[in-house]
């Protein structure tokens, strides 16, 4: 299962982190140069859950705004559930 959200596509994303040093011109100084620059990564908030999808249970990695906003479909966690549902339904 890749690091991916199902349902937006959100994934890690890379970038830098910079440390500064120096005094701002400003303030007398020469100014501030960039120090120490490493890769980082931006990692998204994914959940692995079970989610319906094309109308079956299955289990899947969401991040976390995707379930906030309801683009996520929980299953009924009790068979009773579905058997009421399927009673609705018939009538």
């Amino acid at each position: 299962m890749p690091n991916v959200c199902h349902f937006t596509g959100k994934k890690t994303g890379f970038g830098k982190k910079r440390a500064w040093r120096g005094q701002a011109v400003s303030k007398g100084g020469f100014g501030l140069k960039p120090t120490g620059i490493t890769r980082r990564t931006f990692k998204p908030n994914l959940q692995e859950l079970t989610a319906l999808v094309d109308g079956r249970p299955q289990r899947i990695k969401a991040s976390s705004k995707a379930i906030r906003t309801g683009l996520v479909v929980k299953p009924l966690k009790r068979k009773y559930g579905y058997t009421r549902q399927q009673k609705a339904a018939a009538h």
